[in-house]
């Protein structure tokens, strides 16, 4: 019962979430990537119901190395990159299985971890590959979230609302300075986006 009203508690927190961003203008999304945060998944569909959702690669590794000592890690994480990094999905299933057999006995939560989020991981390989490498990981937004986080760690109280809009303000237009315009590997997914998405796309 706890579970239930947690994950329904997770649901509603993140479907306001982002109906107030489709309040606020972002009228359509065309990938989301995220990481395992229950709920939130099931709010971007709820809200955007034309969105595919991919769970972050990076994210499912390293979940599935959590337990993985430090002598098997280099192994596992190499047959785990066979999985992801298959040109197919057909490929991937095969990887996956392989694994299985192989680590099963050793490691037995990795695999059905993966099977358990398979629909969502699977997301990517319904693209092309110039695609695939913008939105297999969440890294991204979460080095973003670090700066920031180390920006207010050594600020604990803030006499107003303001002063902490004012520091994500000026955090902002530091970290900005020190981006690579266009990302990595932006401009092929960006054509590769205007073949798939052209009748969405305005401006």
């Amino acid at each position: 019962m706890l579970n239930s009203l947690t994950k329904n508690a997770s649901l509603y927190s993140a479907t306001s979430l982002m109906t107030e961003l489709k309040n606020r203008g972002l009228q359509d999304i065309f990938i989301a990537c995220c990481d395992g945060l229950k709920g939130f998944p099931d709010a971007i569909e709820a809200v955007y119901p034309h969105t595919r959702v991919q769970l972050c690669i990076v994210h499912q590794v390293l979940n599935s190395l959590r337990y993985v000592g430090w002598k098997e890690r280099k192994a596992v994480a190499a047959d785990l990159r066979t999985i992801y990094s298959s040109a197919t999905l057909e490929g991937a299933e095969e990887a996956l299985d392989a694994f299985a057999d192989k680590w099963d006995e050793q490691f037995p939560t990795i695999s059905p971890s993966w099977r358990n989020n398979w629909e969502r991981l699977i997301v990517i390989f319904d693209f092309p590959p110039e695609i695939r490498k913008v939105i297999y990981t969440t890294n991204a937004i979460e080095s973003l979230n670090a700066s920031l986080r180390k920006i207010t760690k050594t600020r604990r109280i803030f006499p107003t609302d303001d002063s902490v809009l004012k520091l994500f303000y000026l955090a902002l237009h530091n970290i900005s300075a020190k981006w690579t315009l266009p990302i990595r590997d932006w401009k092929p997914a960006m054509s590769q986006f205007m073949l798939m998405y052209g009748d969405r796309i305005s401006g």
